[in-house]
């Protein structure tokens, strides 16, 4: 009996060292257990933290290459806006040179157009006397505008060449155009009839009276009838109504020079 009972302990006694043991060693899985998921846990949150920063490390990046773009943009664009400067400042020093220039142009060409339009005048006032009164308006209007101060030097050229141009073509066309005329003391209506410089004649509506103007002694010379027919087809030649034809005029013989 008494050996039967010590067996009993001894059995008894092993179990609970097993289950002790057995205790321990559940209680330590789950120490690993609970501190290999602590570990997870901050291994988890070092990698999120990991993938934050390469998240924000990229955009950094993304930002960074964008810049560099843009730099370059603005070096590119930096040069061509130096580049223009530098032909800007050429171009002001080149209006600045000629702004110079003008006003000695500008000096000089003030009297030149003053002995141009008195050129002129003096022309006119010895020339055949056509067109009288709109050819020395026409003058006056250059000696008007040459004391403007709101019209430019090269306007004043220009207006004055063109009326040194106008001049010019009246030697090479033919022009009727009525006219007032004192023929016997009295102001007669006419028809005036310019043949280049070479010819410049009259004659009344009615075919009356007919005349033409002799340079040399300046002065208006009566024709005969034979020159009424002549003088009306210049007329109608002038005018556009006929075809131009052979024209029987009586033409001054050139003076020696």
């Amino acid at each position: 009996m008494r050996g039967t009972l010590g067996k009993a302990v001894l059995v008894a006694s092993a179990f609970s060292v097993i289950l002790a043991a057995e205790l321990a060693s559940a209680q330590a899985v789950e120490r690993i257990v609970a501190v290999e998921a602590r570990r997870v846990q901050l291994a988890q949150a070092a990698q999120d933290q990991i993938d934050g920063i390469v998240e924000v490390t990229r955009e950094k990046i993304d930002e960074y290459r964008a810049l560099l773009k843009e730099i370059d943009g603005l070096v590119v664009y930096n040069t061509l806006l130096e580049r223009q400067i530098d032909d800007q400042e050429r171009e002001l020093n080149n209006l600045s040179i000629s702004i110079d220039q003008v006003s000695v142009i500008e000096r000089q060409v003030l009297p030149l157009l003053t002995r141009m339009i008195e050129g002129l005048e003096g022309f006119v006032s010895l020339d055949v006397p056509f067109l009288a009164a709109e050819r020395t308006d026409r003058v006056a209007g250059l000696r008007s505008l040459l004391e403007r101060s709101d019209v430019t030097a090269s306007e004043k050229f220009r207006v004055v060449m063109e009326a040194w141009q106008i001049e010019n073509d009246y030697g090479r066309t033919i022009e009727a155009y009525a006219d007032q005329l004192q023929i016997n003391g009295t102001n007669r209506e006419v028809d005036m009839l310019r043949v280049g410089r070479v010819v410049l004649a009259y004659q009344t509506p009615d075919g009356a009276l007919s005349g033409v103007w002799d340079q040399a002694n300046r002065q208006w010379v009566p024709l005969g009838n034979e020159h009424r027919n002549s003088i009306r087809q210049g007329l109608r030649i002038a005018r556009n109504q006929v075809s131009a034809d052979m024209l029987l005029l009586p033409v001054a013989p050139p003076e020696e020079g």
